[in-house]
């Protein structure tokens, strides 16, 4: 690997790259502001008990996958894994009032160490929302509505919605101890991660990718028909609320999601034309306690994985999004031109126009020949007569068209083409 090549699992974007980028983090702001949400920017590191304390000890991403350091002044940080802890921490930190409800939205870096794939990166990036302060089967309803409703605005189309329900606080006793009783008598099939979880974390083996262990998993009972009547009830009224606004959904009774902080309604968007990579987002309802609060955060939402959101639409061939370009590319005809043009452009940009320019003095083919390749559609071109007579020639770079306009007229003209 070069010494200047990023390092693996981790990439540089381009321009040309950056506007697809562009275009799910425009989108993501113009439909969650319309729900009510507002943009919160947190830091991409935290103290390392943010996340084990929220995500829990015995999760993939605590174990096998954070990027953990100790700094110079002695503290234990970590490089955000995902967005929702340190979004409740800088909640609870501002302070929410009893009763109230906060809704906010991020987009950023992630990181994990992970085997880089199609689709999964060691820095990612997520954008995602949390709805947090009150508890109803409405507000998980319109949460899901609204990533819906991101990717439907994305075009991507062929994705399912998968939903399920982890029960109360209350439920996990219960279930754990059925989940255990029906994974010890296979326990000598599974994996060695699955034979650990078994007894430390029995509902994260309903988790687990590997083959060996899928077909046991298959055959386990469902959370759902080990619940409480209340727990039942509401995921009923959830699933009630998605009916009522069109939301097709299918209920995978072993959805349980990766981390321990979820409760209640958890869900998953899969896509199936990006490799084994399948999940493009995720979220669920949520109770996290962090230290020295005595009542857990409540809250529900979702995160989405940019890459593989952009490998999704690629997939669903949508077409590419547009590279920025310059309105105009100026060309001098001479020393004196290229002085009166270079104050031009100033002129021009702060009337609001994308001006390009070649700056190194050259002939007019070469410079001709830069303003093609800028992708300008128009082209103005001065020299000692358009300086004399206070003009410019506007020339159309894709008719080839040319006409002279008044300098004074020229952002005007340029303006409305």
């Amino acid at each position: 690997m070069a010494k200047t090549a990023p390092i693996p699992g981790t990439s540089d974007i381009f321009a040309d790259e950056v506007a697809e980028w562009r275009v799910l983090e425009d989108t993501a702001r113009s439909i969650f502001s319309r729900y009510g949400y507002g943009e919160l920017r947190t830091p991409v590191f935290e103290r390392t008990e943010v996340f084990t304390r929220s995500l829990g000890d015995e999760t993939d991403v605590v174990q096998k996958e954070m990027y953990s350091f100790e700094d110079r002044g002695g503290r234990n940080l970590t490089l955000r894994p995902e967005g929702t802890a340190g979004v409740m921490r800088a909640l609870v930190n501002a302070g929410i009032p009893q009763g109230d409800e906060r809704r906010v939205y991020y987009q950023g870096p992630m990181f994990r160490g992970e085997r880089p794939a199609a689709g999964r990166k060691r820095q990612f990036h997520q954008v995602g929302v949390e709805a947090v302060g009150k508890v109803a089967a409405g507000i998980d309803a319109e949460c899901i509505a609204m990533l819906m409703h991101y990717m439907e605005d994305l075009e991507i189309t062929g994705c399912k919605l998968l939903l399920n329900s982890r029960g109360s606080a209350e439920d996990r006793a219960p279930v754990a101890a059925a989940l255990h009783d029906y994974f010890a008598a296979h326990s000598d099939e599974m994996c060695d991660d699955c034979q650990r979880r078994l007894e430390t974390n029995v509902s994260r083996i309903m988790d687990c990718k590997t083959e060996g262990c899928r077909g046991i998993i298959d055959q386990a009972p469902g959370v759902l028909e080990l619940l409480k009547p209340e727990s039942a009830d509401y995921f009923a009224a959830v699933c009630a609320d998605l009916d009522r606004l069109g939301i097709a959904y299918e209920i995978d009774p072993r959805l349980v999601r990766g981390l321990d902080y979820y409760v209640h309604t958890v869900f998953e968007v899969v896509f199936d034309g990006i490799g084994a990579q399948t999940a493009l987002a995720g979220g669920g309802r949520y109770e996290i306690t962090f230290p020295g609060q005595k009542r857990p955060v409540l809250g529900v939402g979702f995160a989405a994985g940019m890459e593989r959101l952009l490998l999704a639409r690629e997939a669903c061939k949508v077409p590419a999004a547009s590279v920025d370009q310059p309105d105009v590319f100026l060309v001098s005809l001479g020393d004196d031109a290229f002085d009166a043009n270079f104050a031009l452009a100033q002129q021009l940009r702060r009337n609001g126009l994308a001006v390009g320019m070649d700056l190194e003095r050259r002939g007019m083919k070469p410079q001709m020949r830069a303003a093609g390749k800028s992708g300008a559609p128009y082209t103005v071109i001065r020299g000692e007569q358009e300086l004399t007579d206070g003009v410019a020639v506007v020339k159309n770079m894709e008719t080839g068209d040319q006409q002279p306009v008044p300098v004074t007229d020229l952002a005007a003209v340029l303006s409305t083409n």
